[in-house]
């Protein structure tokens, strides 16, 4: 495998690791932040909300990132059938264009003789 693309797979892997450590954690932060607002709550009643507020949050996060994963995939499918059709009329363009002006040139060639 070429190394390029193994270390930018590598790299691309390390990023959505720590985003999602980065998400977590803002997770349980946000947790210990409404457990926080409930001083009437014991410890282990804080821990209990502060985990399911956490695991919610974080199932919540993950929904939302297949979510967003496969609708990249649909605009990747529909901006790559854009582009081909945009080039094919771009080289039409092109193509006419060329012939266009080939034309018009040796019907010049040919009305100057």
């Amino acid at each position: 495998m070429d190394p390029d693309k193994e270390s930018a797979r590598g790299l691309a892997q390390m990023e959505g690791y720590l985003l999602w450590s980065a998400e977590v954690e803002e997770a349980r932060r946000l947790a210990v932040r409404f457990t926080d607002e409930l001083p009437w709550l014991t410890t282990t009643q804080r821990e209990d909300v502060a985990r399911v507020y956490t695991a919610d949050r974080v199932a919540a996060s993950r929904a939302m990132l297949a979510r967003i994963a496969a609708r990249s995939i649909e605009l990747r499918g529909e901006y790559n059938d854009r582009y081909r059709r945009l080039r094919a009329r771009c080289v039409a363009a092109a193509v006419v264009t060329a012939g266009a002006v080939s034309g018009t040139w040796t019907a010049l060639t040919l009305l100057t003789r």
